[in-house]
């Protein structure tokens, strides 16, 4: 089991009239990536300013690597927000270098990585460059780099994939990927839950200021499970349907002869086994898997739970 990294503890934080964060707490383990979920307005960003030490927690604790937060772990933390903020008339190199100074780094340890990052990215011709010249992708690149420049310990990323075509947003993934597998730990705050999907292992979810989902991905796939499954098989859909017993056909398509169809197990003992058992006899299956719910499904469902809707608007 890996260490918990950071630990919060009953967080609070109220803006004026506006409760912000009512008592949450998550656990974010060593060398995996947190997904931080809500919708607008939730409060993660809060939380987010809070690790960071931009504000300051109205009640609650902050752990870092098992005691409280001190103000100089700040440089064992690397920070990308969803709002950008380089200097647009500096030079790309100048900027960069100068970030990096800020964050402790020597100029030749500096300009030792830089080289390293420009290369592997294949900018170096951006380093005369100011960055009013750049795109927002290009700029989205820059300021990626300086994020991780000094080699924190903590990643936190919100909304790290803005500006970016597809392309970029792939690199982008992957580099993250290899920051992980490096040791690095990171939270990843985003709205794109195929991204979620293919990154996270742990996810926490805020709606309204409190925590209402936290676990790891393939705990919380289990918990929303439906119980359907996808048949595809040959045959009569009329006969299918008559020998579904207590097992509810939610839909079907045919397609190249074959058809296809979704089935939720109906009765409270009902079994997998079962269906098969019912409808063998009278059609030929070809592939049966379960219907895992995907992770927007999950969090739309999440959310309306906890507002006391059905469903939420997107």
């Amino acid at each position: 089991m890996p260490e918990v990294l950071l630990r919060t503890e009953n967080i609070t934080k109220q803006y004026s009239n506006h409760l912000a964060l009512d008592g949450v707490s998550i656990a974010v383990q060593e060398q995996r990536i947190f997904g931080l979920l809500g919708p607008n307005g939730a409060g993660k960003t809060s939380l987010i300013r809070i690790i960071n030490q931009i504000t300051a927690p109205d009640s609650g604790n902050i752990l870092f690597e098992g005691r409280v937060l001190k103000p100089d772990d700040v440089e064992k933390i690397g920070y990308l927000p969803e709002e950008r903020g380089l200097y647009k008339k500096m030079k790309v190199g100048e900027q960069t270098l100068y970030l990096a100074r800020l964050k402790g780094l020597s100029r030749s340890v500096a300009l030792e990585r830089l080289k390293y990052w420009f290369e592997k990215f294949e900018i170096q011709s951006w380093w005369n460059k100011k960055v009013e010249e750049l795109s927002k992708g290009m700029q989205q690149k820059i300021q990626f780099i300086t994020t991780v420049l000094h080699e924190p310990k903590l990643l936190i990323f919100d909304e790290p994939f803005t500006g970016f075509d597809p392309i970029n947003t792939e690199l982008i993934k992957k580099e993250i990927l290899e920051l992980k597998e490096k040791g690095t730990t990171i939270i990843f705050s985003t709205h794109n839950m195929e991204s979620v999907e293919e990154l996270c292992d742990d996810i926490a979810l805020i709606n309204n200021s409190k925590l209402i989902l936290e676990g790891s991905m393939q705990d919380i796939n289990k918990s929303f499970r439906t119980n359907t499954y996808e048949l595809v098989f040959n045959g009569s859909l009329d006969a299918f349907k008559q020998h579904l017993n207590e097992n509810e056909l939610i839909d079907a398509t045919e397609s190249n002869g074959s058809i296809r169809a979704r089935v939720k197990l109906g009765d409270k003992d009902g079994s997998l086994n079962k269906l098969l058992t019912g409808v063998l006899p009278v059609v030929e299956i070809r592939a049966c898997n379960e219907v895992i719910p995907r992770m927007r499904e999950i969090f739309i469902r999440a959310v309306g739970e906890s507002s006391g809707k059905d469903k939420i608007d997107e």
